[in-house]
């Protein structure tokens, strides 16, 4: 199929690259000159496993970028692949979506032939119908349903394993309005839907909306619950992940989500909880669950931070910050809990040295102030603490020599030998 795709972020980029090497033409549209140039040159703009393999392989080919929206009308179908950050009350910003509806809506006025809308970005049950299709309408002339049609099917990638999630993935959620909606989208992902391990579910475009919200929500929820069990349990002097590997045998639970420690940061957790938050409140409901969630979360990295505080005086203190992006595998720092931690950090005094293997320069210019190393172990030199905020496989192989005073603080449960340091502290066990 001719598929176009609007918006070469995260989610854009990796669904671009993916139908791509499912066999379909795909079209990148992005008003970032520089990530067009990149991907025609065959060059991931972003870190993501298995991502850059597969632009190379097809830039020039089945995949190309571009800036001009006027190219869409040689495809079937367009997703909305477009940012949707949360405001200060946690509410979503629809702007950059409203912009990109408005885009396409003059590219497919030239437009003769039927069209396919896909909303993919996550959004609020009604942002589709109430806000997308009107926009979509008003500047193609065209009514919804009698030329163009409007769709959900939200995303469920992990940052690190978004290829792997979009092949291969659980489930695949196709909102729709009509019946040949639903087929177009079917033909598109046939080669994923013929898994015996992929669950199709068909729903109404609001349904469609909430499964996204819902299914993190759950999770966040999850490891939130996590986290209170794992700080309950230190308070016993228990450990937790002996107490939650067991937990994870029921069937009704799973061990799935069940690594207690810092908690839960990146783009979608955040602000999709606190977006869920907010729409529950415009509708007259308080989240009062949802709202436990966040705080039990939010107080993770200050718990680090008052335990380093046992053992070292931060007033002066040189602490080591192993790992900056949200998770391993990534280069995302949005919301990551070691920025949490190098705030509180600051806040008492401390001199924060940072090493992250691929994160570093999405955090430098937010912290300029931070001292970077080149490596783990440049980054433990001299220091008189140290944190875990991330669990890189790499850190697994250090001995932490060459601190001033081996302290390690550990909010991921990576691989310490406690014998080889003068003091080890596991957040939760």
């Amino acid at each position: 199929m001719n598929v176009s795709i609007v918006g070469s972020g995260y989610v854009g980029t990796t669904i671009a690259a993916c139908l791509a090497d499912l066999g379909h033409n795909v079209i990148n549209v992005e008003i970032d000159e520089d990530i067009v140039a990149s991907i025609n040159a065959g060059e991931a703009p972003i870190h993501e496993s298995g991502l850059a393999e597969r632009i190379a392989a097809h830039a020039g080919t089945t995949l190309r970028a571009t800036t001009d929206y006027d190219e869409i009308r040689d495809t079937d179908v367009t997703f909305l692949c477009l940012p949707t950050p949360q405001t200060d009350d946690g509410s979503l910003d629809l702007a950059v979506m409203r912009a990109g509806a408005e885009s396409l809506g003059r590219a497919l006025a030239e437009k003769d032939d039927d069209h396919l809308v896909v909303v993919k970005s996550t959004v609020l049950p009604g942002t589709t119908e109430e806000v997308v299709a009107p926009i979509l309408e008003a500047e193609s002339g065209t009514p919804i349903g009698e030329g163009i049609e409007v769709a959900m099917n939200p995303e469920f990638l992990r940052m690190g394993t978004a290829v792997a999630d979009f092949l291969e993935p659980d489930k695949v959620v196709l909102g729709t309005a009509s019946d040949e909606a639903a087929a177009t989208l079917r033909e598109l992902y046939a080669p994923i839907l013929d898994r015996d391990e992929t669950d199709l579910v068909e729903t109404d475009i609001r349904e469609a909306e909430l499964i996204k919200y819902a299914n993190n929500a759950f999770l966040a929820a999850k490891v939130s619950l996590v986290n209170e069990l794992g700080n309950i349990a230190t308070e016993y002097d228990a450990d937790a992940y002996e107490v939650l590997e067991a937990v994870g045998l029921d069937d009704r639970i799973s061990e799935r989500f069940m690594r207690s420690g810092l908690g839960w940061g990146g783009s979608c957790f955040p602000k999709d909880v606190n977006a869920l938050r907010a729409g529950a409140r415009e509708q007259g409901y308080e989240p009062e669950l949802l709202d436990a969630v966040v705080d039990v979360n939010d107080d993770q990295p200050r718990r680090l931070v008052e335990l380093l505080e046992e053992h070292v005086s931060l007033e002066g203190a040189r602490i080591a910050v192993l790992g900056l992006s949200f998770k391993p595998g990534t280069d995302d720092v949005r919301k990551s809990r070691a920025l949490d931690v190098i705030e509180h950090l600051h806040e008492r005094g401390a001199t924060v040295v940072a090493y992250d293997p691929v994160a570093i320069e999405n955090v430098r210019p937010d912290y300029p102030e931070l001292e970077y190393a080149d490596s783990a172990d440049g980054a433990l030199a001299d220091a008189d603490g140290a944190v875990v905020a991330t669990d890189w496989p790499e850190f697994d192989d250090l001995t932490f020599e060459g601190m001033a005073r081996s302290v390690v603080v550990d909010g991921r449960r990576i691989d310490v030998d406690e014998d080889a340091v003068d003091v080890y502290e596991g957040l939760t066990w």
